[in-house]
């Protein structure tokens, strides 16, 4: 999906590279385009546009290692990944996680996550549930 799209979502992001490398080993998301305050990564369902946090914004706040989980913020970005067991291996190595139990959808299954600034997300393993 070269090239802008027609949906997907925007992250702001404390620490913008961080961020990049979570969600590129997590959702096997490649790097569309980058700079020093964007970074657009995609894969054939989706793009997610990494939006760095001004400085002098950013400076006000620290993210906490494990970060505090924002469990009650408004949305809750969904993504596909082909393990839950592998994704998860893999959040908790660069600053994330899995949360709570796994849950059974039409189709798939699927587990709460957090990236490594404490948002919330969902992964969904497709193939199971009822």
């Amino acid at each position: 999906m070269p090239g802008p799209a027609r949906a997907g979502a925007l992250i702001y992001a404390h620490d913008l590279q961080r961020m990049s490398v979570f969600y590129q080993a997590v959702l096997g998301l490649q790097v569309l385009t980058a700079d020093d305050q964007h970074q657009v990564l995609e894969s054939a369902d989706t793009q997610l546009i990494l939006h760095a946090i001004p400085a002098a914004i950013a400076a006000t706040f620290t993210i906490d290692r494990p970060p505090a989980i924002r469990e009650e913020q408004a949305i809750k970005l969904f993504f596909s990944v082909d393990s839950l067991a592998d994704a998860g291996k893999t959040a908790d190595r660069l600053g994330g996680g899995l949360i709570g139990p796994e849950y059974a959808g039409p189709g798939f299954v699927l587990r709460n996550a957090y990236d490594p600034e404490g948002n919330v997300l969902q992964l969904r393993q497709w193939g199971g549930g009822p």
